[in-house]
């Protein structure tokens, strides 16, 4: 119970250590006013204020030593910013008995410069230790991904000559891994950045079973639910993708080999894909935005009532925007004509869902002419290949549903004209699993989904609960 207080106690230290440095600095300000007869009316509260950021700086130097004490930062970095927050509260303490005597007249602007000084080494000493030595300046390196990920994977020559954990497993963890388990912080007292220390494992134990990817901790957490609490990466932080978890779960099963080549570990045809596709440059997405960038005039209201009449929904995408979404939803007694009744607001219509509707390709003739539009669910209906090829004129199209319909590989190879084209939802569509990779090279900068996730049996996760006996 006295390790749990301590914990939380510790806890309060990032939301205490923006008082002392906020409080004292503005005592440093108010000490350079008041030097001058203008700003005389100051002096008496400056007193007050260095008392209350001392006071501040002690709390947070105790809160700050019982989080120091879960072991998860940088020993060295931790022993600098921990002298450098006393150094803190010690010089503002002082500060404070002199001006409270009047000692500080002649030295006020030395005093205040070297109290700033030390809060802001202070300051910076603690964003190292949590957002990385290099969190300043990262910004300045232009050259390097400033998203906080990691730097831009360079593409591999020839992947079945490259070290596994080199040159695949470590790119991995150093992009997902690293801001929370390296030399700088190590959060359960886990480091993934040398194999020494992986094998080693955190304080829960051992991170990885080799040759058992489900019995590890580390794929257990990565595929557990993003809400729970011990979730990786955090929910907040980007995400394994799915090519990266299933090449972590692979070289696990595999016996989690730090000396072997890739060549020389089994691979089953999904993994010899994914670890090929790394000898391609990676393809930065730019997402287009979801909205045309040209103004359009309010929608005719005589027309929306019309759609709301028929149970469509019909609303703004956004606020002070003219452009509209519709929703087929709730629409009762629904045919292929009554998609006419959009084409009055088709200037305006943006985002369309009309999933779960018995529309056949003869509705396709009149959502043809909806050309502003970027997103269309057509999920469920009876549309098919003939249908879909009339939507070629719908150049602005980002995002096309056509999950649980008859369409084939034809059908979604007549788009390749629509460039803008980036989200394609085609799970338990009639495409042939051998058409596949045509559709891949045919929509390069599209991502295909094709549904059917599985995600693995973890037999820990699993609860049996068995009926009581009955007695009679």
């Amino acid at each position: 119970m006295v390790l749990s207080i301590t914990e939380f106690i510790g806890h309060l230290h990032p939301v205490l250590v923006h008082l002392p440095i906020g409080i004292l600095l503005l005592a440093c300000l108010f000490l350079l006013l008041s030097q001058k007869q203008k700003f005389a009316y100051l002096r008496p509260v400056i007193s007050m204020i260095l008392l209350l950021g001392f006071l501040c700086a002690i709390a947070t130097c105790v809160t700050g030593y019982l989080l120091s004490l879960a072991g998860e930062y940088e020993e060295g970095l931790v022993s600098l910013h921990q002298w450098s927050g006393i150094s803190v509260a010690f010089f503002s303490g002082l500060t404070y008995l002199l001006h409270r005597k009047n000692r500080l007249v002649k030295w006020q602007m030395t005093v205040a410069v070297l109290l700033a000084i030390l809060i802001l080494t202070t300051g910076h000493l603690g964003g190292s230790l949590t957002h990385g030595s290099d969190y300043l300046s990262k910004p300045l390196h232009f050259h390097e991904d400033t998203t906080g990920t990691a730097k831009i994977r360079k593409p591999i020559a020839d992947i079945q000559q490259a070290w596994v954990y080199a040159d695949v497993v470590a790119p991995i963890l150093e992009k997902k891994c690293y801001s929370c388990h390296s030399a700088t912080k190590q959060k359960g007292k886990l480091r993934l950045d040398q194999a020494d220390l992986i094998i080693k494992g955190g304080k829960d134990g051992e991170v990885i079973v080799p040759g058992k990817s489900t019995e590890s901790i580390l794929i257990k957490r990565i595929l557990s639910s993003r809400e729970e609490e011990h979730h990786m990466p955090p929910k907040e932080k980007p995400q394994l993708s799915e090519q990266e978890t299933v090449l972590l779960q692979w070289w696990i099963d595999q016996g989690a080999d730090f000396l072997k080549k890739v060549k020389d570990i089994p691979q089953t045809e999904k993994v010899k894909s994914l670890l090929t596709d790394l000898q391609k440059a990676p393809v930065e997405k730019k997402s287009s935005p979801m909205l045309p960038l040209q103004p359009v005039e309010e929608a005719n209201p005589t027309a929306i009532q019309l759609l709301k009449d028929k149970g469509i929904v019909v609303i703004p995408v956004a606020q002070n925007s003219h452009f509209l979404a519709a929703n087929f939803v709730a629409a009762t007694d629904f045919h292929d004509a009554d998609i006419r009744l959009l084409l009055p607001i088709k200037n305006q219509l943006v985002w369309l869902k009309i999933g779960s509707t018995p529309i056949t390709d003869s509705a396709m003739i009149a959502l043809s002419q909806c050309t502003q539009l970027t997103e269309l669910q057509l999920d469920h209906t009876f549309i098919t290949d003939k249908g879909l090829a009339l939507l070629k004129s719908l150049e602005n199209l980002q995002s096309l549903n056509l999950v649980g319909t008859k369409i084939t590989s034809a059908g979604v190879l007549s788009l390749t004209s629509l460039k803008n084209l980036r989200n394609l939802y085609l799970f338990q569509t009639q495409i042939d699993k051998k058409d596949w990779n045509s559709l891949l090279k045919a929509f390069p900068k599209a991502t295909l989904d094709s549904g059917g996730y599985s995600i693995p049996y973890i037999k820990t996760d699993t609860q049996v609960v068995k009926a009581p006996k009955t007695v009679y």
